[in-house]
């Protein structure tokens, strides 16, 4: 019998009470991967709902893990071979770099170091543009902090003189997402440099460049160069893009030591595995094969742009791997009549669509459907 049960009746001595999370937990966004495309008679299903490179990794990262058995260890929680292996790639310090799992595991080291809810019961502010990574308000949400969306101009690029003008004294980070991630355009380096100007240097702005492998504007933020000049800089890259190493997670930040200090003490301990760590390795050892398969992305890219355009659609600067469709109030119209055409996208209702550029017989049939839809 168990000890919380009557010894008459065998029922709970105790009333049924529900569990309830944190407040805060309740007030957060869903977080909606994309779906898989829709299995249909004759026709070869593509997806094209999640940014993921359609292209699998490398034949050299796949040899490179394929020996890997020594899966009874932990990792190395430092991850010293691949921050060595980026050090020496991109010229930063081993010591400026923390990993984790994904960007995504990496913002949340940064945001649950340096803003929540204080011991007065106040909460630190995130300031970031709107709409972007959808991870955003669920990551500052669970850290106890209060988001503050601006709002994207109107050709999907940050308003940065609205996020300058909202800093408060009670903000902590700004996120500026680059490209911005659905929209697709790119922060320019002159206007960076005047935004920053006007943020506090106890301000942490974290310049999230996911895609950045993906951008061809010479006037776009590299945000390396940043680092060199703003001690508050934060840089976040990944593998799971360019790389095609989604599915192991793995990504870093790039800042000073002042900074790197406190993102160990948050990091996930062991949150990048050894397979990972020499996928990522092996991949830094063929970049030059990587960004030959990451042309190849660009191209299709441009030419999807180049039809669309055609067509007569209207559409924001793509910069990552990515289109993205303001159509409003008809996204999730655009989206069902993809599926009945063996196409997932990812609607953002209702605002738009993004789109994915995946295996070129995938892209050429989107080209289709923006040409008859666009005809309705």
């Amino acid at each position: 019998m168990s000890p919380h049960e009557s010894p008459v009746t065998g029922a709970s001595a105790h009333p049924a009470q529900e569990v309830f999370p944190r407040p805060a937990v309740g007030r957060l966004p869903k977080y909606s991967a994309g779906k898989p495309p829709r299995v249909l008679d004759g026709l070869t299903s593509y997806k094209l709902s999640s940014n993921e490179v359609a292209l699998a990794p490398l034949p050299e990262v796949r040899e490179a893990v394929a020996g890997f058995d020594a899966f009874n260890r932990y990792p190395d929680p430092l991850v010293s071979g691949l921050r060595a292996r980026i050090s020496q790639e991109f010229g930063v310090p081993a010591d400026d770099v923390v990993t984790g799992a994904g960007s995504l595991g990496a913002l949340i080291q940064i945001i649950s170091a340096f803003a929540g809810q204080n011991e007065d019961g106040s909460q630190d502010e995130v300031l970031y543009a709107w709409r972007s990574f959808e991870a955003y308000p669920i990551c500052v949400g669970l850290a106890g902090a209060r988001s503050v969306q601006i709002p994207l101009l109107a050709d999907g690029r940050h308003d940065l003189a609205a996020m300058a003008a909202a800093v408060t004294e009670n903000t902590r980070i700004i996120l500026l997402c680059t490209p911005n991630n659905p929209t697709g355009p790119v922060l320019r380096t002159q206007e960076t440099h005047d935004f920053l100007a006007r943020i506090p240097e106890n301000v942490l702005v974290v310049i999230d460049e996911a895609y950045v492998e993906f951008v061809r504007d010479p006037d776009a933020v590299k945000g390396l160069e940043f680092l060199e000049r703003y001690p508050n800089v934060v840089v976040l890259r990944t593998f799971s893009k360019a790389h095609g190493l989604a599915g192991l997670r793995v990504g870093y930040s790039v800042s000073h030591p002042e900074i790197t200090q406190y993102l160990r003490l948050s990091a996930t301990p062991f949150a990048v595995s050894q397979v990972a760590e020499h996928a990522a390795i092996a991949s830094l050892d063929h970049l030059p094969q990587v960004m030959e398969r990451v042309e190849s992305v660009v191209q299709e890219r441009e030419r999807v742009v180049s039809a669309l355009a055609t067509q007569g659609w209207e559409l924001p600067q793509a910069q990552g791997n990515f289109v993205w469709l303001p159509l409003g109030d008809r996204s999730a119209e655009f989206a069902e009549l993809a599926g009945t055409h063996g196409l997932s996208v990812r609607a953002f209702h209702p605002e738009g669509v993004r789109v994915s550029i995946g295996e070129p017989e995938a892209n050429t049939r989107f080209i289709g459907l923006c040409e008859s839809f666009i005809a309705s």
